[in-house]
């Protein structure tokens, strides 16, 4: 009678050094707590409420009815290519050949990874305006690059200083990542601004990653891009898309804009981790940048709305709110209540079932503020309002 040994078991490392030293993602056990419980009002995810228009998802049904289901060029559709290239030039009087400067991407997302790919090598830093988007570090990490933190602050309308960048620069220092209008502040850069830190790139000869997902959705102010500014186009990769603007969070199509060399080591990348953009997000994406507008502006409107009711309601809680003119977010300052942002996130879930996000989940810059996204409808955050009230009001009176 044969009896089965068993195997040995392998002594080699099963996961890569540096997928495991790779931090987790701060936002995401907020939602795994969410998930388990009832009556919670989340305004922690950061996706548009709205539906996607009709009539861009009536494009991709008919291109799938057509029969276009096959990949694209590894670029993307040219149709939808020169769509964008026409409107960055109309919004923003910056030309992109459609056929070698351009490419669609699986969202923002996928444009960051690639873009960090082909621009960085082992020991490059990428200075790092701080609070960030969450995914910022990690694919500067995978990438092979050093993340160098720069705070902003809350007396500079969280807009990043050049005095800041110059005391973080080094002999090392080969990329500035910029992501404005901000994702987590609401913060926005003037001309001004943009001008000192074009100069300053400039004299440093650094690259710039420019993420401006949320360039339609200012208010009261017009976005101006960064590669507008004299010399900057050669020197940024522009990563743009439509989840915000056209809520097509789940279409995943976003775009890179970059001078011909440095999008061709990009395409590198792309054409092996993608291959195509989904084929029928593409049709949507170009009935978006043709038939959209309207869509846009009723949307921007009804973000004003609710941005307002969302900073006025925090500031009359006592809890003192930055007014946020870009994106969908309010980063409202809660060191007030003697809590630390993570502790008071928690107990606001647990107590009032409101979801926050803790300010540090943004990096270090975050701490003692939570990101409050109004992304959802008016009655909706009346009744935040009124529950994070009674809350702040308790920890005031001494119940803690």
């Amino acid at each position: 009678m044969n009896v089965s040994q068993p195997r040995a078991v392998s002594r080699r490392r099963a996961v890569s050094r540096r997928i495991d030293a790779l931090p987790a993602s701060g936002i995401r056990r907020f939602f795994d707590i969410i998930a388990s419980m009832e009556d919670v009002i989340s305004l922690g995810i950061g996706e548009p409420d709205f539906e996607t228009p009709v009539s861009i998802s009536a494009a991709a049904v008919r291109a799938i009815e057509g029969g276009a289901t096959s990949y694209t060029s590894n670029y993307g559709l040219i149709a939808l290519r020169r769509a964008i290239s026409d409107m960055l030039d109309r919004r923003y009087g910056v030309m992109y050949d459609a056929e070698g400067e351009l490419i669609v991407t699986t969202g923002v997302s996928e444009g960051l990874n690639v873009a960090f790919q082909a621009l960085l090598d082992p020991g490059d830093e990428v200075l790092m305006p701080e609070p960030y988007y969450v995914a910022y570090p990690p694919n500067v990490l995978l990438a092979g690059g050093v993340v160098v933190p720069v705070p902003t602050f809350q007396e500079h309308g969280f807009r990043i200083q050049v005095a800041d960048l110059e005391a973080a620069v080094t002999d090392h220092t080969k990329v500035l990542m910029l992501g404005y209008p901000s994702n987590p502040t609401g913060a926005v850069l003037d001309h001004d601004d943009l001008s000192a830190l074009a100069g300053f790139v400039e004299r440093h000869d650094l690259f710039v990653v420019a993420d401006e997902i949320y360039d339609r959705l200012t208010y009261g102010t017009r976005h101006i891009s960064f590669t507008s500014m004299p010399g900057m186009r050669e020197r940024t990769v522009l990563l743009g898309g439509f989840s915000k603007s056209y809520a097509m969070t789940g279409w995943r199509l976003g775009y890179a804009a970059a001078p011909r060399e440095l999008l061709e080591a990009m395409m590198k990348v792309h054409q092996y981790v993608m291959m195509s953009a989904p084929t029928a997000a593409q049709y949507a994406a170009l009935e978006a940048l043709t038939g959209g507008e309207e869509h846009v502006l009723s949307m921007v409107a009804e973000y004003d709305r609710r941005r307002r009711l969302m900073t006025d309601g925090f500031n009359r809680i006592g809890l003192t709110c930055f007014e946020p003119r870009g994106a969908f977010y309010c980063f409202p300052d809660i060191r007030s209540t003697s809590l630390d942002d993570e502790t008071f996130s928690e107990r606001l879930l647990w107590e009032e079932r409101v979801a926050v996000i803790p300010g540090r989940a943004f990096g270090q810059s975050g701490a003692g503020h939570v990101r409050a996204c109004y992304a959802t409808s008016p009655d909706q955050i009346t009744v935040a309002l009124e529950r994070i009230g009674r809350f702040v009001a308790r920890l005031h009176n001494g119940a803690h």
